[in-house]
């Protein structure tokens, strides 16, 4: 497959597993680049790193997006890995880039199926909402940075595809961690930590789901690039 130079992945624990994963490869290893979570924060991160006079070095050719997703349908548990079509935002689609797509679905073969994404601009917990957004939309699971990362290289021409693992199932309601998300897109301790003891059975929920999506995706990261 052809090299993949550079990893975009939410910062915090999600980049901490990629990290993980990669640290097992040997050889060439791409650059790993944590970003904000929320589509507005990462759309003023993305435009602000593009001023780097070596951004194109580093995100040339190709991008891939790994991290985790919640499930909106019922077919995709806490756990599966999945690569992403196309995503969804307020009405707007944007296809992944298919020949990437295409080559990460050979080499993942029957380890991965091929999901259609929405991308929401806050946390989508209850279980009766994720279902109704995913039967409205027609999509399978739910981010908060997909669209953000497709639309801005897609206008300057760079190949993304998307990699990620469900950590929680449209079955159980999840904590509001909204208001924990910061406007500059980093997870806030204090609030988090009041949001889950407000809700601990579905905090445990969550803590479980996303520590077997975590390394879900550190064991993923390790098969891509250690091939």
């Amino acid at each position: 497959m052809t090299t993949i130079h550079t990893i975009l992945v939410a910062q915090g624990a999600e980049y901490k597993a990629v990290c993980r994963g990669l640290s097992r490869v040997t050889g060439l290893r791409p650059t790993i680049q944590p970003i904000p979570v929320g589509i507005q924060p990462l759309t003023k991160y993305l435009q602000e790193w593009s001023k780097d006079e070596n951004f194109r070095n580093i995100i040339q050719p190709r991008v891939l997006v790994m991290g985790l997703c919640g499930s909106l349908n019922k077919r995709y548990a806490i756990g599966d890995i999945v690569l992403y079509q196309n995503c969804n935002y307020q009405g707007n689609l944007q296809e992944c880039d298919r020949t990437f797509t295409a080559q990460l679905h050979s080499l993942l073969q029957e380890n991965v199926s091929l999901v259609k994404s929405v991308t929401s601009v806050r946390v989508i917990c209850s279980a009766a909402e994720k279902q109704h957004l995913g039967k409205t939309l027609a999509t399978d699971v739910v981010d908060m940075e997909g669209f953000a990362v497709l639309d801005f290289f897609k206008n300057i021409g760079v190949a993304v595809a998307m990699l990620r693992v469900v950590s929680d199932d449209c079955q159980h309601d999840i904590p509001d961690l909204s208001s924990a998300i910061s406007s500059d897109g980093s997870l806030q301790p204090l609030p988090l930590a009041i949001n889950l003891l407000r809700q601990p059975i579905a905090a445990t929920r969550l803590i479980r789901g996303s520590l077997k999506g975590l390394k879900v995706l550190e064991e993923v990261t390790n098969l891509v690039f250690g091939k």
